[in-house]
């Protein structure tokens, strides 16, 4: 059969197929760079009132003042941050829905035995936020007003004392076991379903002491409800400048950073990945800002996407070691 090609007509057919690629190619750049031109939803994977929820509704209000659109703080809380996680990781790629999380939150791919996504493959990262300390606080009656006390203490009375955090894995329980291990001391540890009620049975006298943010325990610091013991950064804390270090008061090398930051599901765009990271840096490096988080006892960061990246990557490992000497695991 004798077919004849129609030059003329394959050649518009061609040049719409490509007008149209490079409308819709012009298009995807220019909604990138209009972003956001709708609410953006940012998942917390915890309960409202502890440190995440804190530094989550801070920073949304001023990225929602930012970019004139709603920031909607969405509290997914279950099994330390990975509803929340699943829930970002299927997302669509598109920079609409972003989550805080914790240093636990790369914890988890040690505790965990199995995970419905990888913290690092799965996620694009965007921003750190902040580091947030935890602080070795003890119940009045206990009689230990030091670290070196309180060390000594727990070794004369090896499984007596008993230590709450707001789950396993999270950075208050792993603040317990690196000193634990660090120390060659014993105690029990009492997982709760959140830091708020860990600081109630602590103050209740039910616990003997616990290792909590300080945004979540400054206010029971100050009334003298709970006596701070030790922080556990390397520098200490704005908020505290009066309490040492744990490295400082005799364990050395003690650390546990304590870092708070933004991620989103992986493939999200660069140039969205840039002007949410953009915002985010220019409202922690207001002098308001950065007075605000001080006093809520969060000492502010900033960095690029890859900077912080590189810093999750780096604490999966360290915590994994850590895990592997204590042998905690969850099926």
């Amino acid at each position: 059969m004798d077919m004849k090609i129609d030059y003329r007509r394959l050649r518009r057919v061609v040049a719409a197929g490509c007008l149209a690629a490079m409308t819709g190619a012009a298009s995807t750049a220019s909604a990138q760079q209009d972003f956001p031109t709708k609410p953006i939803r940012m998942i917390v994977g915890v309960a409202p009132g502890g440190a995440t929820d804190i530094l989550a509704r801070a920073v949304g209000a001023r990225l929602g003042e930012t970019f004139k659109q709603q920031v909607i703080v969405e509290n997914r809380p279950g099994a330390n941050h990975i509803i929340g996680g699943e829930i970002t990781a299927k997302s669509p790629r598109d920079g609409y829905t972003i989550q805080m999380v914790p240093e636990g939150f790369v914890i988890n791919a040690s505790v965990y035995a199995k995970l419905p996504f990888d913290p690092l493959r799965d996620f694009s990262p965007i921003a750190i936020v902040a580091n947030v300390p935890n602080v070795l606080v003890v119940h009045p009656s206990l009689p230990a007003r030091t670290v070196k006390q309180f060390a000594t203490l727990a070794r004369a009375r090896p499984g007596q004392l008993s230590y709450g955090s707001s789950s396993v894995g999270s950075p208050s329980h792993m603040s317990g076991e690196l000193f634990k291990v660090m120390t060659k001391v014993d105690y029990v540890h009492v997982p709760y379903k959140g830091q708020s009620l860990a600081l109630v049975d602590l103050m209740g006298g039910h616990i003997q002491f616990l290792f909590p943010s300080i945004p979540s325990s400054v206010a029971h610091i100050r009334s003298g409800k709970l006596v701070p013991l030790g922080v556990t950064t390397k520098r200490r804390a704005g908020a505290l400048p009066d309490v040492p270090t744990i490295d400082e008061a005799g364990i050395t090398g003690y650390e546990v950073s304590g870092w708070y930051g933004v991620i989103g599901p992986a493939g999200i765009p660069q140039p969205v990945v840039a002007r949410l990271n953009k915002a985010i840096n220019d409202y922690l490096q207001a002098p308001e800002s950065r007075k605000q988080l001080s006093n809520e006892g969060a000492d502010p960061r900033t960095g690029t996407p890859e900077e912080f990246g590189a810093a999750m990557a780096t604490d999966l490992q360290k915590w994994a070691k850590v895990v592997a000497a204590t042998g905690i695991k969850i099926k």
